[in-house]
Order: structure tokens, then C-alpha cells, then sequence
């Protein structure tokens, strides 16, 4: 698929202002700094040429949530403005791929997957940054700690050379706003007590193309966008 055509550069462009816009409005609300709102465009089945399109329209974290995807696009995007974010569930035998080579993952779901990562990382030298992702709704279709065990995990996160814990993410029941904001809430919560122990665990991802204006309401530091920053997924 040809992406980079006048037309579908417009497109995206105005897309991102659209949600540039959108974003700025959502932290007016909050009395909150647009700046501390990180977008992470999600370009999940989207080709590299689209990803340029939304980095030259000011977009510069991109987001992909299968492996292999991310190292296709990573190998023909040589560009430094791209910091890459993984965001999806990634299995232990993929974390060599990815240990390193993105900026933060955010979906760490268990404390075997954090440790993986911190080995991974340890190895290479380096520290890699990453998120705990908490299942806030309860639901059996979602990753995730239980709540009541994040403190527990986040401790065991933070005593792993080669990991830092930056923060929480989650992923809200699906179609009802008011669930969305209560999930998103309940995150904040916990956020705090998690960063009164790991003070450096300030990061909030939450809230995607359809709920990210609430989740930023309720006090999101990384919002994950793929619809309204590139239009519909085909198949």
C-alpha cells in the first residue's frame, strides 16, 4: 500500500493536528500541561511510509505491538526523530528483540516478563525502561496484574538490575466512557502509592483513539493512538 501520496500525507497531517488539538483541550480541562501528555502513535499493520508522514507532522513516539512488525519497520526507518515504544503483550522468548531497542514497553504483565527484560538488558549493558500493567476492570480477556498485587511486583521490578519501572499502564473495558474513567482513576490511585515507594514510577499509559480525552482528564502521561492519527485499519 502506497501511503506517502499528496492526499494521504494531507491526511495524516491533519489528523495529528486534530488530535494535537484534541489533547491540548483535555489538559485545559484538567488544568494540566499539554507537554506532559506523551502520544504514541500506534502504527500496528500501518507501513513505514505512513510512520514518516506522522513524524513529519510532529508526531515522534511510535508505537508497535507485534515484534516482528517492529523490526521490519525499524530496519528500513532510519530516522533519530522516531523513538519506538513496544505496546503490546510480548512473550518471553521475544524479549531479545526488544530489550533495547525501544524507548519503554509498556504492556510488563508479570513479574517473569520483568525479569526477562531486566536479564535481557543487564546483558547488554544498558537499563530498560518499562511499565507495569495492571488489569484495573477485572476482566478475564485482559494482561495484567491484579491490583492488589502491583506493589508486590513493582518492588520486584525495582530491585532487578537492568529494569526501571517508569510507571503503569492499563487497558479499559471497551465502549462505556464512564467504565474508561474509572479504570483510568483507579490507575491514578494506584499510580501514587506505587510512586510513594518508587518514586521514578510516575508514568500513566492510558487511553486510546476512542477514550484518550478522559484518560487525560484523569491525569495520562502517555496516550496510545492508532485510528485517529492514521484512519481505519483495513482487514
Amino acid at each position: 500500500m502506497v501511503v506517502r501520496t499528496a492526499g494521504a500525507v494531507t491526511e495524516i497531517a491533519k489528523r495529528v493536528d486534530a488530535v494535537c488539538a484534541r489533547v491540548a483541550e483535555a489538559a485545559g480541562r484538567a488544568g494540566r500541561d499539554p507537554a506532559e501528555v506523551t502520544i504514541v502513535a500506534v502504527a500496528k499493520t500501518f507501513p513505514p511510509e505512513a510512520i514518516s508522514t506522522a513524524v513529519d507532522a510532529g508526531i515522534n513516539d511510535i508505537g508497535e505491538n507485534r515484534v516482528q512488525e517492529l523490526r521490519s519497520k525499524q530496519s528500513v526507518l532510519d530516522d533519530p526523530r522516531i523513538r519506538w515504544h513496544f505496546v503490546g503483550s510480548l512473550q518471553l522468548n521475544k524479549v531479545r528483540h526488544v530489550a533495547g531497542s525501544v524507548v519503554l514497553i509498556h504492556g510488563v504483565d508479570s513479574p517473569e516478563l520483568a525479569g526477562e527484560i531486566a536479564r535481557r538488558a543487564e546483558r547488554r549493558g544498558i537499563e530498560q525502561d518499562l511499565l507495569l500493567q495492571v488489569n484495573v476492570s477485572g476482566e478475564t480477556s485482559k494482561h495484567g496484574v491484579r491490583p492488589e498485587d502491583a506493589l508486590g511486583v513493582a518492588d520486584a521490578i525495582a530491585g532487578a538490575p537492568g529494569a526501571r519501572l517508569r510507571g503503569l499502564m492499563t487497558i479499559p473495558p471497551a465502549g462505556d466512557p464512564d467504565a474508561s474513567r474509572r479504570a483510568f482513576a483507579a490507575l491514578r490511585a494506584l499510580r501514587a502509592r506505587i510512586a510513594s515507594e518508587h518514586p521514578g514510577a510516575v508514568g500513566l499509559s492510558m487511553g486510546m483513539s476512542d477514550d484518550f480525552e478522559i484518560a487525560i482528564e484523569e491525569g495520562a502521561t502517555h496516550v496510545r493512538i492508532g485510528r485517529a492519527l492514521f484512519g481505519p485499519r483495513e482487514g
